[in-house]
């Protein structure tokens, strides 16, 4: 994979482009007219998930948000994002230009209900039975 940082709002290079266009879909949809143009939808994807904007808040330049983001669901929707990722990978991975890293996350790690507040002094004294009141009966 191409090991260059892309920063926020630099477009995809030549190369990124090269390896991304022939796994997106037909630029034709079902209904209307033509779709904007796919590498125009996918750097605003890219920008706005590299800044952290909203959505409502992506530069005039890419185009209608709503759009963008109708792209971005659908493409999630009919696999074709997953499709992207997985021939990428493989890609370098045949290409050895992969390098792995695991990370353990240890927040969710469940404890032993005795780890949880539990007695640690043997079990419960058993409570004492009731007697019955010394004062007059209720007639």
């Amino acid at each position: 994979m191409d090991q260059s940082v892309v920063g926020p709002g630099v477009p995809l290079t030549d190369a990124q482009w090269a390896r991304i266009e022939p796994l997106l879909p037909d630029r034709t949809p079902k209904r209307g007219g033509r779709w904007r143009d796919h590498r125009e939808v996918i750097d605003a994807i890219a920008y706005k998930f590299q800044t952290g904007t909203q959505w409502v808040h992506l530069p005039e330049k890419y185009g209608n948000w709503r759009g963008v983001y109708n792209r971005l669901r659908m493409w999630a929707v009919d696999g074709t994002w997953e499709r992207v990722f997985t021939t990428l990978v493989a890609q370098a991975d045949a290409d050895e230009d992969l390098n792995w890293a695991v990370s353990v996350d240890s927040t969710i790690v469940r404890a032993h209900q005795h780890a949880a507040g539990a007695r640690k002094r043997g079990p419960r004294p058993e409570s004492r039975p009731t007697m019955p009141s010394a004062g007059p009966a209720a007639d």
